[in-house]
This record gives C-alpha cells, sequence and structure tokens, in this order.
C-alpha cells in the first residue's frame, strides 16, 4: 500500500510538472506572438488569426469560427480589422456564390519567417534530441491538448457550460 502511495505521489508531481511546463509554454508562446504581431503592426489575434487562414485557407466566418472557437460577433470584426490592415478580404465562393470566404492577401509566410527562423533553428535543434517514439508522444499530446483547449475556449461566456 504504501508503494502504491509513493506512485500515486510520483505521478501526481509529474502530471504537476507537465502543468506548469504547459503555463510556462502557453505565456512564451503569447508574449512571442504577441511580440511578432506588434512587430507587423498587427494584434495578437489577429497575427494567429493569420496562422489559421495558412493553414486551412480561405472560409467563411463559421468554419473560422469552428476553428477558432470565436463567437461570430469576434469574428466578423476580427476580419474587419484583417480587411483594414490589407492583409486578408471577402470574397465570393466559386463553388456557392452564396458563401462569403475570407481569404489572406499577398505573401504573409514571407513578411513572418524572419521572425521566426532563430526560434525555428531552436525547436529544431530541441528536438534533434527526442528519439521517433519521444516525437510521436510529444505530438499526440499537443495535438490533443489543443482540441481540449478548443473546446474550453469554445464554452467560455457560454451560460451553464462552464466545467462541462
Amino acid at each position: 500500500m504504501e508503494s502504491e502511495a509513493k506512485h500515486s505521489a510520483h505521478r501526481q508531481a509529474l502530471m504537476e510538472a507537465v502543468f506548469t511546463s504547459g503555463r510556462e509554454l502557453s505565456t512564451a508562446a503569447v508574449m512571442f506572438h504577441t511580440k511578432l504581431s506588434e512587430l507587423r503592426g498587427l494584434s495578437a489575434t489577429e497575427g494567429k488569426a493569420i496562422d489559421i487562414l495558412l493553414r486551412f485557407g480561405p472560409m467563411t466566418a463559421g468554419e473560422f469560427g469552428q476553428h477558432s472557437g470565436l463567437a461570430p460577433a469576434s469574428v466578423t470584426g476580427l476580419m474587419q480589422r484583417l480587411e483594414a490592415k490589407g492583409v486578408a478580404r471577402r470574397v465570393r465562393s466559386d463553388e456557392d456564390k452564396r458563401k462569403v470566404l475570407i481569404e489572406l492577401i499577398g505573401d504573409q509566410v514571407t513578411a513572418a519567417t524572419p521572425y521566426f527562423v532563430d526560434f525555428m533553428d531552436g525547436l529544431g535543434r530541441l528536438l534533434e534530441g527526442y528519439s521517433d517514439d519521444e516525437l510521436r508522444t510529444i505530438a499526440d499530446y499537443s495535438t490533443r491538448a489543443a482540441k481540449i483547449q478548443k473546446k474550453a475556449a469554445s464554452r467560455l461566456g457560454n451560460p451553464g457550460t462552464a466545467g462541462t
């Protein structure tokens, strides 16, 4: 029984270390992206919106809301700001002229690349120290944690959904 309690305490300590490191990573990511976006004349939210559009391509406001967890009114305001800053525009869908898509203007990857070189080099060196199995575990954890966080974000501000 004592061995089980030690195991449980050890596991709890490991889980706390993961939670703490996750908070540190989250804070570092927010601060990095805030600074990066400021250098480009954007808010951090606008910078991450560009990232979503880069990864998934042109999409409707509703689709953007699904990817971001933002409410429709927030998406509309965000898209208006991106348009005003000249990085995105609204266009009619080729497949369904009733749909309006938001798409990026210009080469946003090239615009942001100089800011990422040092960071990505460092991450590449870090990842080289992990085995293929460890990389699969890290990728799995990151992907699943992101899904949990997106789901939690979509529930924020929705009465009766906190903690569900």
